[in-house]
């Protein structure tokens, strides 16, 4: 974000304001931003679940708040703001209310590693990608702290579950990453992303593909993997004592990750926010203007965003065609076979590396 933070500057000392007080209100302004279109896309992210699984199996979903159901998202969200935060008598006070805000924010922090274009990302590091990993695991503990800390047996069998497919799926997902890391040479997500410019990652590792989609899935306990949230089985899993916003931070936090996730899958494999057919629209159209490389980096976000769509499109309809597997089968699947395909691609994707 150099080239923004300059021209930043430049526009504060036109108006005579010091350097220090522009680089705190560019230090503040893009986490705003990063918070407003956090809470959009999980506004529309959750109507257009609804209205997909709705038409997936022939049924109206919302259409009754606002025109064709637009409002229905935000009545929601007042009405989780309007409830009552009730905690059961024999909890831990303090792991049952710093859960969910603890998961919540690892995944604020998960948005900031993201690159959405060449210049914007807040975070920016060598190894951002194993940076993401390690922040993306945080939601999941403290899913199991809070089950753990309710005193419900319901949320105490979510949690325990949860954990359980937690260790089954990120081991193909760490061979599934590290295949690419091997084919790209790099762990920063930029430079995976740049190393795409000639061709995407998906074509010379098309299973390892498969593998980190099918454990997304998982990681976003979204059917068929969703055994932490069986409400046939178990209420609501581990957040069943929850209600009011500790509720919603939970709920913000699942499409949130299902948005960051979806993400990170088009820039590992699917060129990011590179465009698909080789040059950028706004280059074309508009050559060396001025302004062409704002568009540039306009563009760049839209693409990135199109992409991700498509994923969470395909993960909606995933959701509305598979019944939920069994914790067994869920396990077995898991450590049975994706684990050795996982293992087995690496060492094809090493042998492709070497020429072998």
């Amino acid at each position: 974000m150099n080239y923004l933070l300059c021209k930043f500057v430049e526009l504060v000392n036109s108006f005579n304001i010091p350097d220090y007080i522009g680089l705190i209100i560019f230090s503040v302004f893009p986490f705003c931003m990063i918070i407003s279109f956090l809470v959009l896309t999980v506004l529309v992210l959750v109507l257009a679940e609804r209205k997909l699984l709705g038409y997936f199996t022939q049924r109206k979903g919302p259409n009754r708040v606002g025109v064709w159901g637009i409002l229905q998202t935000v009545a929601d969200a007042l009405k989780l703001l309007c409830k009552e935060n009730i905690e059961p008598a024999n909890s831990n006070r303090f792991l049952f209310t710093l859960s969910p805000l603890i998961a919540f924010t690892s995944i604020i922090i998960l948005w900031c590693i993201i690159p959405f274009n060449s210049e914007f990302h807040m975070i920016n590091s060598g190894v951002s990608l194993l940076i993401y990993f390690i922040v993306a695991a945080f939601p999941m503990l403290f899913h199991f702290l809070a089950g753990y800390s309710s005193c419900n047996r319901y949320s105490i069998i979510g949690a325990y579950r949860a954990l359980s497919v937690t260790v089954s799926y990120t081991v193909p997902m760490m061979f599934a990453l590290m295949s690419v890391i091997c084919i790209t040479n790099s762990m920063d997500l930029n430079k995976i992303i740049e190393y795409q410019i000639n061709g995407w990652v998906l074509f010379p590792n098309i299973i390892g593909f498969i593998i980190l989609y099918i454990a997304s899935i998982a990681k976003l306990n979204r059917c068929p993997f969703d055994l932490s949230e069986a409400e046939s089985e178990l209420v609501c899993g581990y957040h069943t004592e929850y209600s009011g916003m500790r509720f919603a931070m939970f709920f913000l936090g699942e499409y949130a990750e299902l948005f960051i996730m979806s993400a990170l899958i088009v820039i590992l494999f699917l060129g990011g926010y590179l465009p698909p057919f080789g040059n950028y629209l706004s280059n074309t159209l508009l050559g060396n203007c001025s302004f062409s490389k704002y568009f540039l980096y306009f563009e760049q976000t839209i693409w990135l965003i199109l992409k991700t769509i498509a994923v969470i499109f395909s993960i909606i309809w995933i959701r509305a065609t598979l019944p939920r597997m069994t914790q067994t089968a869920t396990l077995k699947f898991f450590w049975s076979y994706l684990t050795p395909i996982s293992i087995l691609n690496l060492i094809a994707v090493i042998w492709l590396k070497m020429g072998i």
